[in-house]
């Protein structure tokens, strides 16, 4: 699945293209890909146009001029893609759908887009496996949306402060910190490449419990954190095996990793060997000398 960063360049891309192109058409061949009823979709969604893109945790949004928006959620196999008379864009899992003809085989949704001069233009919602989703909602209820509603505060925004993101944190303060991380209700979009980059910059060991670290390591910690989100981004993702843009290049922020995947290679701080645990039920990668479990 993949993570904020991956999702990020999804919304920074398409909003190059979208904003102000007007949706005249929509056709869809699974209903829980797309689950809306015909009313929403005559009255919201077709004549409506694109205001602007945003994420929330790992949600693609599109609001539209109806004060209503498109919530995309593309899961494991999801894929988005744009195609102009001029330009492209798409990402997602790396599928033959990002460069190859569509509607085809894996095409959930199309929406048929014009411009103020009437160029025609699409979107692509492609799902192999059928996971994925896009649902009109009313904009102004987006908050109160259960699975937003419970979503911890956005890493990246400029109103998550570090006491923000500690106030948020310390609510689990028995809890790894790993676990903690990876939880999105305390904070949200944060997967597990991200939280093992952090913690081994931030030098914490992902077991230690939250109680037991510092103010002033927390801070760094969030310090970090925001790096190598913005990192990942603007190295266009991570996640190496799955995630490809419509040009067919991967995302680059694994080059730039320090201890995720390098189990058995040098520390770049302190030459000790990379190991690899088990923490939350998910891999974890650590320095042991750099990244000391405290008493």
């Amino acid at each position: 699945m993949p993570e904020l960063p991956e999702v990020e360049t999804v919304v920074r891309g398409l909003d190059k293209y979208l904003p102000g192109k007007k949706i005249v058409s929509v056709d869809f061949d699974w209903p829980k890909s797309f689950p809306n009823s015909q009313q929403y979709i005559d009255n919201y969604l077709l004549g409506a146009s694109v205001v602007g893109l945003r994420r929330r945790g790992k949600a693609i949004i599109i609001d539209l001029d109806t004060e209503y928006s498109l919530v995309i959620h593309l899961k494991m196999t999801g894929q988005l893609v744009y195609r102009g008379a001029e330009q492209r864009f798409g990402a997602g899992h790396p599928s033959q759908s990002l460069q190859g003809a569509l509607p085809d085989k894996s095409t959930r949704v199309t929406f048929k887009l014009v411009d103020s001069s009437g160029k025609a233009s699409k979107l692509f919602f492609n799902d192999q496996r059928k996971f994925g989703w896009a649902r009109l909602l009313p904009t102004i209820e987006l908050p109160s949306i259960n699975f937003l509603k419970k979503m911890g505060p956005e890493p990246l925004a400029e109103t998550t402060t570090a006491d923000v993101f500690m106030s948020s944190v310390v609510r689990r303060k028995n809890s790894k910190i790993k676990a903690v991380l990876l939880d999105q209700t305390v904070i949200a979009g944060i997967g597990n490449i991200y939280a093992d980059e952090s913690l081994w910059l931030a030098k914490i060991h992902p077991e230690q419990p939250v109680n037991k670290i510092s103010n002033s390591k927390m801070n760094k910690l969030f310090t970090q954190i925001k790096d190598v989100l913005e990192l990942s981004i603007n190295s266009g993702g991570s996640t190496d095996k799955n995630y490809v843009d419509a040009d067919g290049n991967k995302g680059s922020f694994l080059t730039f990793a320090n201890v995720f995947r390098r189990q058995g290679q040098a520390c770049k701080r302190c030459g000790e060997t990379i190991v690899k645990l088990r923490v939350a039920g998910r891999g974890t990668h650590i320095c042991p000398k750099c990244q000391r479990l405290l008493k």
